[in-house]
């Protein structure tokens, strides 16, 4: 059998691949390689045309890491597959507390998921920073809510939830905020590694 086994090589090829499917979406240099990222990391070309990118969301994330900005997440996969080398390297760090004690007591108390009250835990220190949420429309939500009722507001906010319950809602919400730039997806596609591929394509950017 012969296969290409060359790790380069292999992505070189892929995105070779893509690139057809993202013509005449009239992407900018940047946006291209966030679309094809996600793309790529999903083995699904039917990504393309749903990809939703704020003209302000590359500019504004890759402002954020360059200053030494967090990123905060709503799952251990988004953390995880996030490359915290390179931000590390620019001054920021990865985080994420659903795992957190104090977290899982604050969801019990209040009746809430558990991404929920780490949202609402990190609270303020979401101002300026990275949000990334591939998981929980939940999470999603209560960002908002910080948006709009706090007036708390990130840099960014890769909201990519998946899912059959919430996550094309809280999607089309993201959509609609006229206040924080925003990288999703529509309707119930999406996942960590999708957050995760999105925050990537962005700091892989940046020299």
């Amino acid at each position: 059998m012969d296969f290409i086994t060359d790790p380069m090589e292999i992505e070189r090829r892929s995105m070779e691949i893509i690139k057809p499917h993202l013509a005449g979406l009239e992407l900018s240099e940047a946006e291209t390689k966030v679309y094809s990222r996600i793309i790529h990391a999903s083995g699904d070309v039917e990504y393309a045309p749903i990809i939703r990118i704020h003209p302000n969301a590359i500019a504004a994330a890759q402002a954020a890491m360059k200053a030494g900005k967090n990123i905060y997440t709503d799952v251990e996969m988004v953390r995880t597959g996030i490359n915290k080398k390179k931000l590390a390297a620019l001054g920021g760090e990865v985080k994420c507390l659903i795992a957190d004690d104090e977290v899982a007591r604050m969801a019990k108390s209040e009746g809430i998921t558990r991404s929920m009250a780490a949202m609402r835990t990190f609270g303020k220190e979401l101002e300026g920073a990275i949000v990334a949420i591939g998981n929980a429309p939940t999470a999603l939500y209560e960002v908002l809510r910080l948006v709009e009722e706090e007036n708390i507001l990130p840099a960014v906010i890769v909201g990519i939830p998946v899912g059959f319950v919430g996550a094309a809602d809280s999607k089309e919400l993201l959509a609609k905020n006229e206040k924080v730039p925003y990288i999703t997806v529509e309707g119930t596609k999406g996942g960590s590694p999708i957050a995760a591929a999105a925050v990537n394509a962005m700091l892989y950017q940046l020299s």
